[in-house]
């Protein structure tokens, strides 16, 4: 078993958030360093992968923008509340996690990498804010939407975004269309934000679903997705080694069956569009499957069921559905074949 951490996935000590704001204010840029130097320090002899954020341009929608998720910030018309601004501090908080971010990796590089050989990168979920972690700037598509209003870096955030990360993990489940509202006639209530560049995103077109509709609202499967989001990856950011760090098939409780050829089918179809993407030459250096167990999915709760192995949420028994045997001898049969071909 190799560990494979994640410093922060999308919860704040709620100190922070009452006493400045979280990420609304640049103060918890220093906070998050030292948070991240204490782990690198006491766990870096045994963890060689490091992720700074998990998702955080979900986080940002969803707490920021939406308010679905805590701190639960939005304004009218993006949601029913009146908390915040949101259409500015979406781009505020995604700022100061990104300096965060260049700050920890910055650090670790410095003082850590060297002795511990390590890694170090950040998950996102595939839409938008990997530009700045990568190159150190926005889009100038971006920069002309937002003008002022879009945060500028300092001068050492620029610094430490020349090695900003050794690896780019990507969470992939689903695919959308997209649709230019800036330029074309968007439908009242369908032209994104600002902070989004005014992009319209929807499983639907003509009335037809991208893909096969699942138990799970957002969630339609589409298999080319994996391999079209790994090229871009490859082709936009230089070709930085990929991890995909979470990918699977979830269903509604009422629909969870321990016989779940259909996530079977998910994993295998899926797995052979990544192998696609690694034959064109993206440099894909590891899977995830979510979840090895069924469990508590944010505001879903435990209403939906990502586990190749059915939890039983009263006794906690835990059984192996059909994916998992699958999976078991997916990767025995991979391992095989490669021993098989180091010895030819």
């Amino acid at each position: 078993m190799e560990p494979f951490i994640t410093l922060t996935h999308y919860d704040i000590p709620q100190e922070l958030e009452l006493r400045y704001g979280s990420w609304l204010d640049p103060q918890v840029r220093e906070d998050f360093v030292h948070y991240a130097e204490i782990c690198f320090r006491h766990f870096g002899n045994r963890v060689k992968f490091w992720t700074t954020f998990n998702e955080p341009n979900v986080q940002v929608i969803l707490g920021y923008r939406k308010g679905t998720y805590p701190p639960s910030r939005c304004s009218m018309t993006f949601a029913n509340c009146t908390r915040a601004g949101s259409d500015i501090e979406p781009l505020v908080a995604a700022h100061n996690i990104i300096r965060s971010h260049l700050a920890a990796v910055n650090l670790y590089q410095k003082k850590f990498q060297e002795d511990q050989r390590g890694k170090i990168g950040i998950v996102m979920n595939t839409i938008w804010l990997l530009d700045p972690v990568v190159f150190g700037r926005y889009p100038r598509e971006i920069k002309d939407i937002l003008g002022e209003d879009l945060p500028k870096f300092t001068k050492d955030d620029l610094k430490s975004s020349k090695n900003g990360l050794d690896f780019i993990g990507i969470n992939q489940y689903t695919s959308r269309y997209a649709k230019d509202c800036l330029h074309t006639t968007c439908e009242l209530g369908q032209g994104g934000s600002r902070a989004e560049g005014f992009v319209y995103s929807n499983a639907l077109k003509d009335g037809l679903p991208l893909g096969e509709p699942t138990g799970v609202n957002w969630f339609n499967v589409y298999p080319q997705g994996m391999e079209e989001m790994l090229m871009y990856a490859t082709e936009q950011y230089r070709n930085i080694p990929l991890y995909v760090t979470e990918n699977g098939f979830g269903e509604n409780n009422t629909g969870v069956l321990l016989n779940d050829y259909r996530r079977v089918k998910f994993m295998s179809n899926y797995l052979d569009a990544l192998k696609r993407a690694m034959r064109k030459g993206a440099d894909v250096r590891g899977y995830f499957t979510w979840s090895l167990l069924d469990n508590f999915e944010w505001i879903s709760g435990y209403t939906i069921r990502f586990g190749m192995y059915h939890v039983d949420f009263d006794t906690l028994e835990r059984t192996p559905r059909l994916s998992a045997s699958w999976y078991k001898n997916f990767i025995f049969n991979h391992i095989a074949q490669s021993k098989d071909n180091e010895d030819a």
